[in-house]
């Protein structure tokens, strides 16, 4: 039987705060998908000398950039691994972040492939001790699996109250408790007038609530859930599609079978580490589920589903989110310069190989409003929204080769608009003359691929490979 009072603190690595994970996370795969792959031994300073231009001067000390390295970039984001050919490789997850960069969609991931136990921690000590305690569970899909209950039960269900009874609780994570018993327990609770709190003898409330609080912002991060101002925690309905997945799998023992490994054992440790930092690595089955759109981070509670739509436009009308807003932007703006300019501007996205999306007009008084204006739009989502007052943000885009030449031979005429979906709304950052900035060094650009172009005298070896005949 469910018994609340039985409370375990089962930690997770400490991260950073919800803006600090938005603004490091393009900073962090822009590193490793710079050094990777590379050899165990070279990663490390490797790593870190990169690391250090996105970090004060007072906080460029190895112990900190360690800890960027290994604990949050590596153990907590997955976002590399070691293989046992002695190499570190980019993850999946690493390579889908840069392609789609949708950072509540990389968080989906995280928090969906996140249990307990893991390998995460110190394996001979924490990992040891968690099979030893019996724990076994997939926290996240519990907690919205009593969150999605509580709701149709018309049940608040509060930060501190997710904490006592379920991220604190040891029955619940040695999975010996189901989400509706738990509810049951909140009500009579709630009932009779009766809350509880965490609390460690000698400890202060960071150190006892650390925990809690560190998975309760992932899965803010991740757009699935919103922490009210009276700390009410609630659904969000727009990624009602992405909580089903989560709660589909909520009986499920944890997916990664720590129990199958002897702890005990040195060389079995060290081929349970390889094994869980490859497994944690990859993306989970459902990881092209998790795709987040402007909509759903926009959810306000007191608006609905079909309220929170209308009260944006339309923004799949020519299939991508970021190029309808500007679009949208570049239309009303010529408008409001002179009416006659604004069917100059043109939607052309789908139009493969000219190295821009937007086709619009100067539109400021001079000589120049008539000009053509050329626009690349690249889009991102994330919670929180930059700050441009911070001097050390940083952010990473891919462009083409097509972009890049229409860059360079459009200078002043060619901007990117960097498009910024947040739970606040949208934020356009536009780069005006790309290739200029590339030359004095305020843009940096690395080349990523290379296509290589191959004749007959270029052929070592030809091998035929012929299908067995039955």
């Amino acid at each position: 039987m469910y018994d609340p009072s039985k409370q375990y603190r089962c930690t997770i690595i400490r991260g950073k705060s919800q803006k600090e994970m938005d603004d490091l996370l393009p900073a962090y795969a822009k590193v490793i998908d710079e050094i990777c792959p590379c050899s165990h031994q070279d990663f490390e300073t490797l790593f870190n000398e990169a690391f250090k231009r996105y970090l004060p001067e007072s906080e460029r000390i190895k112990k900190n950039l360690d800890n960027h390295r290994t604990e949050i970039s590596g153990k907590l984001f997955g976002m590399y691994y070691f293989a046992e050919d002695g190499m570190v490789y980019e993850s999946e997850r690493t390579q889908k972040y840069l392609e789609d960069n949708d950072q509540p969609a990389f968080f989906k991931d995280i928090c969906f492939k996140m249990q307990f136990p893991n390998g995460m921690q110190k394996v001979s000590t924490t990992v040891a001790k968690r099979v030893e305690d019996e724990i076994s569970v997939r926290p996240n899909a519990f907690v919205l699996k009593l969150l999605q209950i509580a709701q149709t039960a018309g049940v608040t269900i509060t930060k501190k109250a997710l904490g006592y009874y379920v991220l604190n609780s040891l029955d619940v994570l040695q999975g010996h408790a189901n989400p509706y018993e738990v509810l049951e327990a909140i009500v009579k609770d709630q009932k009779d007038g009766i809350e509880h709190d965490i609390s460690v003898p000698g400890k202060a409330s960071s150190y006892t609530h650390q925990h809690i609080n560190e998975q309760i912002n992932y899965l803010e991060l991740a757009n699935l859930i919103r922490v009210t101002e009276d700390k009410r925690v609630i659904l969000n309905p727009n990624e009602s599609e992405a909580i089903s997945l989560f709660t589909s799998v909520y009986k499920d023992k944890p997916e990664f079978d720590v129990y199958e490994y002897d702890l005990g054992n040195a060389e079995i440790r060290k081929e349970f580490q390889f094994k869980w930092d490859a497994y944690y690595a990859r993306l989970s089955q459902y990881a092209q589920n998790f795709k987040t759109s402007s909509v759903a981070l926009l959810f306000e509670e007191k608006k609905s589903i079909e309220e929170t739509k209308k009260s944006r436009v339309n923004l799949t009308e020519f299939g991508d989110e970021g190029e309808t807003l500007v679009y949208n932007y570049e239309k009303s703006r010529v408008a409001a310069y002179n009416t006659r300019l604004a069917n100059k501007v043109l939607s052309l996205g789908k139009t493969r190989g000219i190295g821009y999306d937007i086709q619009s007009v100067i539109a400021e008084p001079g000589d120049e409003a008539e000009f053509v204006k050329y626009i690349e739009v690249k889009s991102t989502k994330r919670l929180t929204s930059p700050d441009l007052s911070d001097p050390l943000w940083v952010d990473s885009l891919n462009i083409t080769r097509n972009e890049w030449i229409a860059a360079q031979q459009h200078k002043e005429y060619y901007a990117i608009y960097r498009v910024f979906f947040t739970r606040e709304g949208a934020t356009v950052f536009v780069i005006n003359n790309v290739a200029e900035k590339i030359k004095d060094g305020r843009i940096q650009v690395t080349p990523m691929t290379y296509r290589v172009d191959f004749s007959n005298s270029s052929v070592d070896k030809e091998i035929p490979i012929r299908n067995e005949e039955s």
